[in-house]
């Protein structure tokens, strides 16, 4: 499955604001008018002001060569730190003037360390394509596990995808199961 997105054109131009206040951080972006397109522009808020949470909110244009391959993308993102425990939680807003090309996407993990060698992290994604006939929602899910001895790590983990082409077949479906070992020098 392709994750649609809005990516920075040709003779870009990027600021990073001075700060505000502690903890805020804001990006500007301006993408040129081109051949066959209009300008685009963009910008980025990350906010870090409380212990342990970030929150991160993005918008920009998406610049097509046609009014209906051209739009917007929106992109929120909040995560917390408590002691152990990491929960996070994102989502991702595709739209363009061509209503088959909007995508949605939306994920969140939660990730618990046990102590310094083990920890423990599930997470889920899910993708709404409106590109397809189908209603189908394509949906991700992994459990991972990982132990770390030394300079040696061992990492588990259990995959699963369902509807990967936004429909209900059989084959549409997969299960992976992951074992790996890696080791530093």
């Amino acid at each position: 499955v392709g994750v649609s997105d809005s990516g920075p054109g040709d003779n870009s131009l990027f600021y990073t604001l001075p700060s505000i206040m502690d903890g805020l951080d804001v990006n500007l972006s301006y993408q040129p008018q081109g051949s066959g397109r209009e300008s685009a522009t963009g910008m980025g808020v990350t906010y870090t002001g409380l212990d342990g949470l970030t929150l991160k909110y993005a918008t920009t244009d998406e610049a097509g060569t046609t009014v209906a391959l051209s739009g917007d993308q929106t992109v929120w993102n909040a995560s917390y730190v408590y002691g152990p425990v990491t929960a996070t939680v994102s989502e991702s807003e595709f739209d363009v003037g061509t209503s088959t090309s909007d995508q949605t996407t939306s994920s969140y993990a939660l990730s618990y360390t046990v102590s310094d060698a083990i920890s423990v992290t599930y997470a889920q994604e899910t993708l709404d394509s409106a590109g397809t006939a189908d209603t189908s929602d394509a949906e991700y899910t992994k459990l991972t596990a990982s132990y770390t001895a030394g300079g040696m790590t061992l990492s588990a983990n259990m995959q699963d995808a369902e509807n990967i082409s936004y429909t209900t077949a059989t084959d549409e479906d997969f299960e992976y199961v992951g074992l790996s070992v890696s080791f530093a020098f």
